[in-house]
């Protein structure tokens, strides 16, 4: 009875949140703003193009389906990451993520991520040539989760992200709300299947004295008008994700008894995920893919991943500067017999020039 339960709550949350994400309005693709809460800083997801929605675990789920937090045995996670966004462009992606277990009540994350583009130069209609100085753009958002294992099949989590944009003179704020599902089952549990709603948010508006002007009377020029110019209001990039996964042990089949008698098992020494998604966007193209992940003993693992949208192929028509591949690699090892676990990725994603791929190295400390 309990598990039917589970199961029913599963499917009525998993359409609340399909309903929700499909209201959006194609006709309002590129309106959204807001749109750095699209980049994914972690390296394990990344090498995927994010198609691991299903299987995703641990501090990476913060910024891919926040229900896998819960998965795993690690109690504690604190993970670091560098991304170079557009390399040579000079725009980076800095990220901090903590993750703890609070027993069986669930687990509690937090994940801090900022922008930097360098110092830009300030131009104005009288400077049009810049020589007034430089100004440095702020994008920051901190996001915090929590997930909770409702039985051995059953994953889910909620998270909220708030939002900061800002210049010297100009500023908008702002907060998004995500939730997300995983379902795991099999003999082996090998099946895997996830749905995550994500960026559902308040509106946001900039704002500041940049949007003043000093501006002299009409027909009087002892003194002067101070106007202000509106701004409109932006909505977040909402989205709707579901992907499944399914692991194969290649040597299940080929223990060997002295093996069992030395090591645990020898089953999971070598697995090969397949896992493939689909992402419903609000005021983006819709996109698929599939990723394919090799592990061998959870210490070293490589992966690749293909993501499609509408024309991305054609250089002129596509809206996306990624050629939809990507490719990673994961080296983890325990320190001693009672030390953490250190765990270093790597993710490149090829793009269209003039931009060079994205870059995306991350570390992780588990134990």
């Amino acid at each position: 009875m309990r598990k039917l339960y589970n199961k029913a709550a599963l499917v009525i949350c998993g359409l609340a949140m399909s309903v929700t994400a499909i209201a959006g309005n194609k006709d309002r693709t590129g309106q959204a703003g807001a749109t750095e809460l699209l980049i994914n800083p972690w390296g394990q997801s990344t090498g995927v193009f994010g198609m691991n929605t299903a299987n995703v675990k641990g501090i990476d789920a913060l910024k891919t389906n926040i229900a896998g937090m819960s998965v795993g045995d690690y109690k504690t996670q604190i993970g670091f990451a560098h991304q170079m966004y557009l390399s040579g462009s000079g725009v980076g992606v800095n990220n901090l993520g903590f993750m703890q277990r609070l027993g069986d009540v669930g687990v509690l994350g937090v994940n801090i991520m900022a922008m930097s583009f360098g110092e830009i130069t300030i131009t104005d209609f009288n400077n049009p040539e810049g020589g007034q100085g430089t100004y440095t753009p702020q994008f920051f958002n901190a996001n915090v989760g929590f997930a909770k294992e409702f039985s051995h099949s059953i994953h889910a989590g909620v998270g909220v992200t708030f939002i900061s944009e800002q210049i010297s003179d100009i500023k908008a704020s702002g907060a998004a709300f995500e939730a997300g599902i995983q379902y795991v089952t099999g003999e082996d549990d090998n099946f895997h299947f996830g749905i995550t709603l994500r960026n559902v948010g308040t509106g946001m508006r900039f704002s500041g004295s940049g949007f003043s002007i000093n501006s002299e009377a009409p027909e009087d020029e002892t003194y002067t008008l101070n106007r202000s110019i509106p701004s409109e209001q932006f909505e977040m990039p909402t989205y709707l994700n579901l992907g499944a996964a399914y692991d194969f042990y290649l040597d299940k089949n080929k223990v060997r008894p002295e093996d069992v008698q030395s090591q645990a098992s020898t089953e999971l020494q070598h697995r090969l995920t397949v896992m493939g998604s689909f992402t419903s966007n609000s005021f983006n193209n819709d996109y698929f893919g599939l990723g394919v992940e090799y592990g061998y003993q959870e210490m070293f693992m490589v992966r690749a991943g293909y993501r499609h949208e509408k024309k991305i192929g054609d250089a002129a028509e596509s809206t996306t500067f990624y050629t939809g591949l990507s490719a990673g690699a994961t080296v983890q090892y325990q320190v001693g017999e009672t030390g953490p676990t250190l765990g270093v990725d790597y993710s490149y994603r090829p793009t269209r020039r003039p931009n060079n791929g994205v870059h995306t190295i991350s570390l992780r400390i588990m134990r």
